[in-house]
């Protein structure tokens, strides 16, 4: 494939702020097989808006099951958007050096946003949709801490107080995140919690919980189904979420026409599905014209969702208080070891992906954390930015196929995203190099049993 800018010394590819996108692309419009409706958890029976109405504000709802392909983006979101979009485009010049190798290395860099990751993207479509229809207060979840802290920042701006549910192993493991929040003017709480029935129950359990975001999600279904003044807001999963991340690859495409290139493959980390989305939908849309992109997701090996998990109807939650949808799924009972990249230690995948997945449309592999700190520190030591955890995933992956195309001693062109800077992790960098940092396998029984029991559904 040809490459001018190989000719030029290039490194970064701005769009003007006059290109930030006009509209979210919808892949629901263009799949070949419509997804599976997502189930009440009482009748089996698909859900209609009245049933999300408790928890999600009518205009998300009604993104949430839109065919449409574009959906406008409100004039007030992209204005909060010109904060930091677009984003910026990079290739890996010092990178594809260091790995000596054909392959020409792109990434799309979502850690200049003010929360530090892609997360900011959905966190203001939501809020300011929440404060148009009344509402006064968000309760959400967080793992690793971005979308918390993103929902915080975007919280702030619209008005909203925010109440974020962080999973225990991350509250302990990434203070300077709970700051983040709280100085965004958030109230961060430690999940399992004494706060929610639901968060009673798994500590009555297992007092000594490190927590998953299933449990986390619970908890904060529980305040926002409790309270009329309340609404859930979620960070990944969900079709709206996976919507309102298109902006990256939307991006992303214009910006690499100005490189003069074209992806060969296009790699993100997936945890719940929604900076992959971003990424990699608009480029599946071009697959089902006819382009031959390969689109790969990357998870972690101790929470293998896509390559281990079963494509079945389950509960988003652990307290089993959501709408049944169909994904891949570990179980929602399934707790996942304590990994530092706490954002990708859900039992699920956005159902959309899912689909993506079950129809052959997309490629899965998973890591082991210690292989991806590695690639971590060596994209940093190359190109300056110290990746979150999370996206060290994706970075092993686009270096291993930089090595494959050096093996092969052909050119491809790869292009992954960023989807967040590490500056309140080292933590888990300080870990790595002092050889404690390990490779926690899941188990097998607990994997075996929560997958027996997923619910039955006709």
């Amino acid at each position: 494939m040809r490459g001018p800018s190989d000719m030029t010394d290039s490194v970064k590819f701005f769009l003007p702020e006059d290109k930030l996108p006009k509209a979210w692309y919808n892949l629901a419009a263009d799949l070949p097989v419509p997804m599976a409706p997502p189930l009440h958890p009482g009748t089996m029976k698909p859900i209609g808006p009245d049933d999300l109405a408790p928890i999600f504000p009518m205009a998300v709802i009604a993104q949430e099951v839109s065919t449409e392909r574009w959906i406008e983006i409100p004039e007030p979101v992209r204005e909060v958007l010109r904060l930091w979009r677009p984003s910026p485009l990079i290739r890996a010049r010092r990178l594809e050096k260091a790995l000596d190798t054909p392959a020409r290395i792109y990434f799309k860099y979502e850690g200049v946003s003010p929360a530090g990751s892609h997360k900011p993207n959905t966190a203001v479509p939501q809020a300011f949709y929440n404060k148009e229809e009344g509402v006064k207060r968000l309760s959400t979840e967080t793992g690793a801490g971005q979308w918390g802290s993103s929902l915080a920042f975007a919280g702030s701006l619209f008005g909203l107080d925010v109440e974020v549910f962080m999973v225990k192993i991350s509250y302990n493991q990434k203070p300077y995140r709970r700051a983040l929040m709280e100085t965004y003017g958030a109230r961060c709480i430690a999940s399992p919690s004494t706060l929610t029935a639901a968060g009673r129950a798994v500590l009555e359990q297992f007092p000594d919980s490190n927590g998953s975001l299933g449990i986390a999600i619970s908890e904060a279904v529980e305040i926002a189904a409790g309270r009329d003044d309340t609404k859930y807001a979620l960070g990944s999963v969900l079709n709206h979420v996976c919507l309102h991340q298109t902006v990256i690859g939307e991006e992303a495409m214009l910006q690499m026409e100005m490189a003069g290139d074209q992806p060969d493959v296009v790699i993100a980390c997936t945890g719940g599905g929604s900076n992959f989305a971003g990424l990699a939908f608009p480029y599946i849309r071009e697959n089902l014209k006819g382009a031959k992109v390969r689109v790969v997701g990357v998870e972690p090996s101790s929470c293998p969702t896509l390559t281990k998990g079963r494509f079945a109807y389950d509960f988003g939650d652990t307290g089993h208080l959501t709408p049944l949808v169909k994904m891949h799924t570990l179980g929602s009972t399934f707790m996942p070891p304590g990994s530092h990249a706490g954002g990708l230690r859900y039992h699920g995948m956005a159902p959309m992906v899912s689909h993506v997945k079950d129809l052959g449309l997309m490629e899965a592999r998973s890591y082991a954390q210690t292989e991806c700190f590695k690639a971590a520190v060596q994209f940093a030591r190359a190109e300056g930015i110290v990746p979150a955890p999370e996206s060290s995933h994706a970075i092993k992956g686009a270096i291993d196929e930089a090595l494959e195309a050096k093996a092969e001693g052909k050119a491809r062109s790869i292009l992954f995203n960023l989807s967040g800077h590490g500056h309140f992790d080292m933590q888990a960098y300080t870990d790595f190099f002092a050889g404690s940092l390990r490779d926690l396998p899941y188990d097998e029984h607990e994997l075996e049993a929560a997958l027996s029991a997923l619910p039955k559904v006709g």
